[in-house]
Order: C-alpha cells, then structure tokens, then sequence
C-alpha cells in the first residue's frame, strides 16, 4: 500500500493501538511536504490538480500531534509537536532574521528571501527567487510561483477543509503590491501585477476594461485573474435609492491593462533587494 493509500485510509479513521504506525507514516509524509516533493496542488498539462491526499494529510497531523512547549530566549510558545518550526541547514535561502516563523511542512525553495517579519504556514509552497517583504502571510496549502514579489503587509489566505476546496495559487513572475488580500479560491496566472490594497476572493468580480468582460468564477468555484492582467482598485456605485441618495460605492477590482515593457520597466527596478 502506497503512502497516499495509507493517508486516505487514516483519515476515515484508525484504532488507538495503530498510533505508533499512524505517526511513522506521517514523519514520512511531513518530510517529503517539507522537501517539496509532494504538494498539495501541482500543475499537471497547464491544469491545477487539487491534491486531497496531502491536506488529508496534513489535518492527520494535527489530529495526532501533542502540544508542547516550544519557549525559548524569554518567549513562551506551545505548539503541536507534530509542526515544529522549519530548520534550514545551508545559506542558500536569505531568511532575515526578527520575528519570522516558517513552519515545517512549507517548503521553501533555494533563493527565496522573507523579509521579517513573516509567517508561512504548513502546505504552502514558495518558489525560487520570490522574495516575500515584511509581515506577509502564506496560508496553508497557498502556492506561490518563481520570481514573485509579495510585498509588504499582503495576506495569502490558507485553507485546509474541505480537502477538495482550491487554494490560492500564484503563478511565475507575478507582483503583489502592498497590503493587499488574495484569498481561498483565486488563482493569479503567471505576470500578473495586483496592485496596492486590492482584496480578491473567490466570489469577487472582476472588471476587465480592456476586454469589456466581468470575470466570475468557473464551475470548480476558481476565480482565475488572466497572465499579464494589471489589477488596481476601483469602485462601482450601489443602486438602491438610499445607496444613491448617500452617494453610495462598493470597492471592486478592475483590470486596467496588460503587461507591457513599461510595467516591466518599472518592476525591474527591485532586482537591486534580491
């Protein structure tokens, strides 16, 4: 039986005598997340594939661990022994330090950098060459691609349950401006650019002036942001008579143009941090 096959079978359930068993596989299971081998989402012919396996997975481990004390320099911190902080053993990342917390469980690729401070949670993949900037949050399972800059303050939001829901995804060479929210459910294709304080979820439309469209989510419930769409935010007025007496908006995020050398330009200009 396969570790996935074991995984899936320890999720519906297992007798207190099989714990040792149920804990050797997981340290199995939690060193191959934490080494990127396995992921919990994985393009395969330019599709995303949701893996439940491994958020099955990784609820086990909650499900198992024991909570701990994990204090130390003064602080005090309890955590499930199951999800320990992440340990590096080379110099091929630049982890800065003061205050950043990378759980085991994410996987860090070489020639990523993290800005302090910030936190990665278990499930979440970060790719080579992406520098994530201060007090950035990377949720359970998110996915971040090559090259990308997530600048500061932006929340990546995580999820775990139900197993089959869709994690945010970004994809190759994209930028996250400042304080923005992309969460559960949205997919970022590869040279897009979100522009500061933009809060994208799955149930929010998008406005495409250069295509004249409004962008919704598909049948699996993804709300999918097009390669080299620049998103900024907007507003759209709100038609009820109290709405429009109050002169009344909601904020919507509107794609104002695609990705030309001008906006490349402009974003090359970081190289210098990495």
């Amino acid at each position: 039986m396969t570790l996935k096959n074991r995984i899936e079978e320890y999720f519906e359930g297992f007798n207190e005598n099989e714990i040792e068993k149920v804990k050797e596989d997981f340290n199995e299971f939690i060193e191959l997340l934490d080494l990127g081998k396995i992921r919990s989402a994985s393009k395969v012919n330019g599709k995303w594939v949701i893996n439940e396996w491994v958020k099955k997975g990784i609820l086990i481990g909650f499900r198992i661990g024991e909570v701990v004390d994990y204090s130390g320099n003064g602080n005090s911190f309890y955590d499930k022994d199951t999800y320990p902080v992440k340990k590096f053993n080379d110099a091929t990342r630049r982890i800065v330090p003061g205050g950043t917390s990378l759980r085991k469980g994410s996987f860090i690729e070489e020639g990523v950098i993290v800005m302090p401070p910030s936190y990665v949670n278990v499930g979440a993949y970060v790719d080579t060459k992406t520098l994530l900037d201060s007090n950035v949050l990377v949720g359970s399972c998110a996915q971040v691609g090559k090259n990308c800059h997530i600048s500061a303050g932006v929340q990546i939001g995580g999820v775990l349950e139900p197993v089959n829901s869709s994690p945010v995804i970004i994809e190759d060479n994209c930028f996250v401006g400042g304080n923005s929210g992309i969460y559960e459910g949205v997919l970022i294709r590869e040279n897009a650019v979100i522009s500061s304080g933009v809060v994208i979820t799955a149930s929010t439309p998008i406005y495409d002036i250069v295509n004249e469209e409004v962008i919704t989510k598909n049948e699996f419930g993804v709300l999918e942001i097009p390669s080299n769409a620049v998103v900024v935010p907007g507003s759209r007025p709100i038609k009820t008579d109290f709405a429009t007496l109050n002169n009344l908006s909601i904020s919507t995020p509107i794609i104002v143009k695609y990705r030309d050398n001008s906006t490349n330009v402009k974003l090359s200009l970081e190289d210098a941090l990495r």
